[in-house]
């Protein structure tokens, strides 16, 4: 599973056949097969664990951080560390070849990634770092889409721009649309430290 992962990640859902897996492996087909149904089976196994280990490091983020603009930039820590070798051509691959995981996908990030978002306005909103005046459902779905414009190829194509580049301009972008002065001076103090936003 975690060669599949590592094959996915940089080369994508499709180009990767259960062929091509058995071979890297060193390993038959049949052998993979006692483990793993299909090759649906097999993303659907690396997605899930994908999906666990994100929300473990956002729990992660939420407790290390001193106030909401500090989880935003551990959070691009872990983001930047995590899209090193991703090629963004994965979600296209997942939503084409693979619609039921990618089901699965849409609802984390729908209800657990939206849940995040949601909590890190309305603290920063607490703190004073954010805008009291903010919508903060309209801007929690923004902050969702643009997560997702950083994977299309229509917008964003791969052998153009570097995903953790687009991740990291688009998160700075939507911070600096939301924060207050106090906010502003953090943001001026943290990319003192950090090289992620």
């Amino acid at each position: 599973m975690q060669k599949a992962e590592d094959l996915y990640r940089k080369i994508g859902f499709r180009a990767i056949t259960m062929d091509e897996l058995s071979s890297q492996l060193g390993i038959s087909k049949k052998t993979i097969y006692q483990f793993f149904e299909d090759k649906d089976a097999l993303v659907d196994a690396i997605m899930e664990n994908q999906i666990s280990i994100t929300q473990q490091d956002c729990a992660i983020c939420h407790e290390m951080a001193t106030n909401a603009i500090d989880e935003i930039f551990i959070t691009m820590e872990m983001i930047t560390q995590d899209f090193q070798d991703l090629n963004p051509i994965v979600i296209h691959d997942l939503h084409k070849f693979h619609p039921n995981t990618f089901e699965k996908f849409s609802r984390h990030k729908n209800e657990f990634i939206y849940e995040i978002i949601r909590k890190n306005i309305e603290r920063g909103i607490s703190e004073g770092l954010y805008r009291p005046d903010l919508d903060i459902d309209v801007l929690t779905r923004l902050r969702l889409g643009t997560m997702m414009l950083a994977f299309n190829q229509d917008v964003f194509p791969s052998d153009r721009y570097n995903l953790i580049r687009i991740t990291s301009v688009l998160m700075e972008h939507f911070l600096h649309g939301i924060v207050t002065e106090e906010g502003y001076r953090l943001i001026k103090e943290y990319k003192k430290t950090h090289n992620t936003i």
